[in-house]
C-alpha cells in the first residue's frame, strides 16, 4: 500500500487557480455546440438540395439519430469516465464528433449523412457529462454553478459560430463546406486537451496513482481524496456508482431529475434544430430565420451567467424551475405573429431562460450525488434526458411537416412546464444522506 504523501504547499483554492481546467472545458464544449447546432444552421439549404432527398420529416429523424448517439455517449461516458479517466474520454469524444462531421461533409446521401450525426452524436453526449464533473471537482464549491453555467456560455457560444459560419459559407460554397469546419476541433482542441487537461485527483486515487492524486489535488488547491470520494474500480465499482442512485437519500429524486433533463433537452435540441423553420413558417425571411437561431444563442450566454450566479445565492433547483416557467411564457408569447425588432427581442430574452433553465438542472445534480457517485449521476442525468433530445426534433419536423408554427411553440411551452415541475418537487423527493466515513472536505461537503 502506498505510504500517505507529506502534505505540500496547495494553491489557494478559487477561479484563478482552476481557470486553465475551465478553459480546456470551456474551448471542448464550444466546438461541442458549434457542431449540434451546424446541423439547424444548414437544414434549408440541406431540404433544397435535392440529390439528398431530403424532406422535413427526414431532416427531424436525422436529428433524432443525432440525438440518440448522444443518449448512448452520455451513458456510456457517464458510467466509463471514473474507469478509464476523463482526459481519454474528452479526448475521444471530441475525435468522434470530428469524424462524424467529415462523414456529413462528404455524404453521398441521406443514408450516410444520418451515419454521421449519429457519430457526431457518441461524441457530443460522452462530452458534456465528462465536461460537467470536471467542472464540478475542480470549482470553488461555494461558486460551483456559476463556475458551470460559465463553462456552458461555450456551448452557445459555439452555436454561434455555427450559425455565422452557416450565413457566411453554406450560400456562396454549398453546406458541405460548413460541415468541413466541423473537422477543426480534432486539429485544435485534442492537442490542447491531451497536453494540458489534469486527471480527476479522485480517478487518480482509485487506480492506485496516490503520489499524481495528490500532485493534482495540490496544484490546483483541492483537497487531497480519500477512499470515501474516490470511485471505487472495476466493473464492480461501476455497478455500484449505478446502485447508488437510487440509494435511500437519493432514489426519487434521481427519477425527477431525469424528467427535468428529458423536458429541458427536449426545449434545447427541438429549438435549435427548427427554430429557423418555425420563424419562416410565421412569415420571416430566410436569413431572418437563420438569424434567430444566433440571436437566441445570444441570449443564452447572458443567461448562462445570470443563472450561476444567482444559483449560487438562492440554489439552482429554485432558479431552474422559475426559468422554466418564463421559458414557457417566451413560446407562449413568440405564437403571436411578432414585428421583426420585437420578435428579435422575445427571442433574446427566450434564450437567456431557456439554454440555462437545463444547465441548472446539472447544477442541481452535483448537489444531489455525493462526489464518488458525481459522474454517474452527471451521465445518467444527461443521457436519460437525451431522450428529450431525440423526441424534440422529431417532433419539430413533424409539426413544420404541418404548417403550424403555433403548435410547435405551444408544445416546447408544455415541455417547459413539465421541467419546471419535476425540478421543484427534487428537494421534497431528497432526503439527508448520512455523512461519509473519513474527514468531511470541503468537496464533501459542497456535494452533500
Amino acid at each position: 500500500m502506498t505510504a500517505p504523501q507529506p502534505e505540500a504547499p496547495r494553491a489557494a483554492r478559487s477561479f484563478r487557480s482552476v481557470a486553465p481546467v475551465v478553459a480546456l472545458c470551456w474551448l471542448a464544449v464550444f466546438f461541442d455546440g458549434m457542431d449540434v447546432n451546424i446541423y439547424g444552421a444548414t437544414i434549408p439549404h440541406l431540404l433544397a438540395d435535392k440529390s439528398l432527398g431530403f424532406s422535413p420529416a427526414l431532416a427531424g429523424t436525422i436529428g433524432s439519430w443525432t440525438t440518440f448517439g448522444m443518449l448512448v455517449g452520455a451513458l456510456a461516458a457517464g458510467t466509463l469516465t471514473d474507469w478509464l479517466g476523463r482526459k481519454p474520454l474528452v479526448t475521444g469524444s471530441v475525435v468522434l464528433f470530428s469524424l462524424g462531421s467529415a462523414l456529413c461533409a462528404s455524404a453521398p446521401d441521406a443514408t450516410v449523412f444520418a451515419a454521421g450525426r449519429f457519430v457526431s452524436g457518441l461524441g457530443l453526449g460522452g462530452l458534456m457529462p465528462i465536461g460537467l464533473a470536471i467542472v464540478a471537482e475542480f470549482a470553488p464549491p461555494r461558486r460551483a454553478a456559476l463556475a458551470t453555467g460559465l463553462m456552458m456560455t461555450s456551448y452557445h457560444a459555439g452555436g454561434m459560430a455555427a450559425t455565422g459560419i452557416g450565413l457566411a459559407v453554406a450560400p456562396g460554397y454549398g453546406w458541405r463546406w460548413v460541415f468541413w469546419a466541423g473537422v477543426l476541433p480534432a486539429l485544435v482542441a485534442v492537442p490542447l486537451v491531451w497536453k494540458w487537461l489534469p486527471e480527476s485527483p479522485a480517478v487518480l486515487f482509485a487506480k492506485g496513482r496516490t503520489r499524481s492524486a495528490y500532485a493534482v489535488a495540490d496544484r490546483y488547491g483541492l483537497d487531497r481524496p480519500g477512499a470515501a470520494v474516490a470511485p471505487e474500480a472495476g466493473a464492480k465499482g461501476r455497478m455500484s456508482a449505478i446502485g447508488a442512485l437510487f440509494a435511500p437519500g437519493t432514489r426519487w429524486a434521481t427519477p425527477l431529475l431525469w424528467i427535468a433533463s428529458f423536458a429541458g433537452l427536449l426545449l434545447v435540441y427541438g429549438v435549435s434544430t427548427w427554430l429557423p423553420e418555425l420563424m419562416r413558417a410565421s412569415g420571416f425571411s430566410l436569413s431572418s430565420s437563420i438569424t434567430f437561431l444566433l440571436v437566441i444563442n445570444a441570449g443564452g450566454i447572458v443567461g448562462m451567467l445570470i443563472a450561476g450566479r444567482t444559483a449560487d445565492r438562492f440554489g439552482p433547483v429554485r432558479v431552474s424551475a422559475i426559468w422554466f416557467l418564463l421559458t414557457a411564457s417566451g413560446a407562449f408569447l413568440l405564437k403571436a405573429h411578432l414585428p421583426l425588432g420585437i420578435a428579435y427581442t422575445v427571442v433574446f430574452i427566450t434564450g437567456v431562460w431557456l439554454f440555462s433553465a437545463q444547465v441548472m438542472v446539472y447544477a442541481a445534480t452535483s448537489r444531489v450525488y455525493a462526489p464518488a457517485e458525481r459522474a454517474t449521476g452527471l451521465g445518467w442525468v444527461t443521457g436519460v434526458g437525451r431522450a428529450g433530445a431525440v423526441v424534440g426534433p422529431t417532433l419539430g419536423g413533424r409539426v413544420v411537416a404541418g404548417g403550424d408554427a403555433g403548435l410547435g411553440f405551444t408544445t416546447f411551452a408544455i415541455a417547459a412546464v413539465l421541467g419546471a415541475g419535476a425540478i421543484a418537487l427534487v428537494p421534497l423527493a431528497r432526503r439527508p444522506r448520512p455523512a461519509a466515513a473519513g474527514p468531511v472536505t470541503a468537496e464533501t461537503a459542497a456535494g452533500a
